[in-house]
């Protein structure tokens, strides 16, 4: 066993703790989970094909295998997300919206959703709403430049931050359940009157809603949506890729900068998010990093290093 663990990338190593901890959840509130079982079944068989992958990838060495194994877990990330969004209301069915909002108007006097609505506009909804988006591009990025121009030891550090960063964000979705102030403080189904695009906002904001299981036309869609927002893992996550970037001077780093930006200031301008969240997301990410170089010294300490 302990050889077959030496195969392991560090991302290996967190992915299979969580799923640990998730078939650990769904024997614990079996009773309010529906789909425990099929949960915890599909977890130990994608526990046991990363161990495949990662002992296929070291042993036979093809690119092929060893890109599977690199790659697959940003894939992973986005199956999890959708695995929690059947568990965390049913664990954990209470809304904290009303603590976000109270937090934010403490801080503020206003609510920033409602106050930053005065400045709409198409052309800022359209630049905002394609920068929310580019979250999905900017792991690509990152992932694809760290591969080409850097070893195995140095992408493996950068998919384990990411990693690591989204399961940490997942912990927060189950702690404090929130469905984000587009629900709470506006009208859902009014945001394409209110904040109308150009050209690509409909088509974007149609996908991260099918994403979250919902649509605008789908009645009482705060009751499917998913709860997603404390912390904000699209600054934390966009934070973490940003400062990967710099630390390895790729060349796209100015450009992940600049669409990480316009990104977090969309989250308050479209509406997905409190500025709480956006705060949380910052913790999260300075957490993230300093525990995650922890974790990946204790693991080369072990001897499990690919170096």
């Amino acid at each position: 066993m302990k050889k077959l663990i030496s195969f392991l990338a560090p991302v290996d190593l967190v992915s299979i703790v969580f799923m640990l901890f998730l078939i650990g959840l769904n024997l614990i509130f079996f009773g309010r989970v529906s789909a425990w079982l099929e949960i915890i079944v599909i977890d130990l068989v994608v526990i046991a094909v990363i161990f495949l992958l990662a002992y296929l990838a070291e042993t036979k060495k093809t690119k092929l295998l060893i890109g599977l194994h690199r790659f697959y877990s940003y894939l992973f990330v986005f199956f999890v997300f959708k695995e929690i969004y059947l568990m965390v209301q049913p664990i954990h069915p209470v809304d904290y919206d009303w603590l976000f909002i109270s937090v934010d108007h403490w801080l503020f006097g206003v609510n920033p959703t409602q106050w930053v609505a005065q400045f709409a506009n198409p052309i800022l909804t359209e630049i905002f709403q394609i920068a929310y988006f580019s979250y999905y591009i900017l792991f690509l990025m990152l992932g694809i430049e760290l591969y080409c121009r850097y070893t195995i030891d140095e992408f493996d550090h950068g998919a384990f931050l990411v990693v690591y960063g989204f399961y940490l964000s997942y912990l927060g979705y189950f702690l404090l359940p929130a469905v984000g102030p587009r629900f709470t403080l506006h009208n859902f189904y009014a945001l394409g009157q209110e904040l109308p695009g150009l050209f690509f906002t409909t088509p974007m904001r149609n996908f991260i809603n099918a994403g979250e299981s919902i649509s605008s036309t789908l009645p009482n869609a705060i009751q499917f949506v998913q709860r997603d927002v404390f912390p904000s893992g699209h600054t934390q996550l966009a934070l973490i890729v940003v400062y990967l970037g710099h630390h390895y001077r790729l060349k796209t780093r100015w450009i992940m900068t600049v669409l990480a930006g316009l990104l977090i200031v969309g989250t308050i301008y479209l509406r997905y998010h409190y500025v709480v969240d956006l705060i949380g997301g910052v913790i999260f990410f300075l957490f993230t990093i300093w525990s995650g170089k922890k974790i990946q010294t204790w693991w080369e300490c072990k001897g499990n290093g690919k170096g």
